[in-house]
């Protein structure tokens, strides 16, 4: 198990700071907007599970950098040439997608979201924290699965669903609808929208709000209001993986033809 000040400057695209308890993990490219890649997506995995070993993080604050909470947003004109997957390239996606958002689930303290921006890529992470707060520039899309020719199947397809309901999660998806901040509250998924400046303060106030439990509880209560989507994630995540990888190669074969 290793401590904080083993891991807090390991990882490229992830800023920690911890004060009496509270982690604060930010996201970032070079110190800008998170831009998503295989070097985060690899990345964020082991750093989630640094997190959750450490029993010195009591209440974990994820947050992005800049005018974004991640990115780039995808389109269909943007959208990489496709080519021919390996078993073992997917084998690396496959893993660690698991990885990721498993770990993030196995952070057995409270995590709260503070959304600074739009989040066009892997929009789940921040949405898989306990309370999540959003600026008021937030926005949501899946922009980089079925819009940009994949299937949405990294968690995409497990986390809206069980937020916003079934039909207007799987309308999300396929149409690649973007939603504002306050149109995300009103589907269940942000709890608060704030002033841009002001939701870092806010993520802190109820951080340390949260710290007036004792420890156990915090931790129980993570591990309790988790465990349903835990249970969700072991079911389809890696069903979901597999089939994205199948469409890809489909995507490959014809490409080639």
């Amino acid at each position: 198990m290793a401590t904080f000040d083993e891991y807090a400057e390991r990882y490229r695209h992830i800023k920690m700071e911890r004060r009496n308890g509270i982690l604060q993990i930010t996201l970032h490219s070079d110190g800008d907007s998170l831009r998503w890649s295989l070097g985060p997506h690899e990345e964020l995995g082991r750093a989630f599970a640094d997190i959750g070993g450490d029993p010195d993080n009591e209440v974990v604050i994820m947050t992005g950098t800049g005018a974004e909470f991640s990115g780039p947003r995808a389109s269909a004109t943007t959208r990489s040439p496709a080519h021919r997957v390996t078993a073992r390239e997917w084998d690396r996606i496959y893993r660690d997608a698991k990885h990721l958002l498993m770990n993030l689930l196995d952070i057995e303290v409270p995590m709260i979201g503070a959304i600074n921006g739009p989040a066009w890529r892997h929009s789940e992470l921040p949405l898989l924290c306990d309370i999540v707060l959003a600026a008021e520039d937030a926005a949501f899309q899946d922009s980089a699965h079925f819009q940009g020719g994949l299937v949405p199947g990294d968690g995409m397809h497990v986390v809206y669903p069980l937020i916003m309901g079934l039909n207007r999660g799987r309308y999300f998806l396929l149409t690649g609808q973007t939603l504002d901040a306050h149109e995300a509250r009103n589907a269940g998924l942000v709890n608060e929208v704030l002033p841009k400046g002001e939701v870092l303060s806010r993520a802190w106030a109820l951080a340390e709000q949260l710290m007036q439990q004792s420890p156990l509880v915090r931790r129980y209560t993570r591990v309790m209001l988790t465990q349903y989507v835990k249970r969700a994630m072991h079911d389809l995540l890696g069903y979901g993986l597999a089939l994205e990888g199948l469409a890809i190669l489909e995507s490959a074969e014809d490409a080639e033809a």
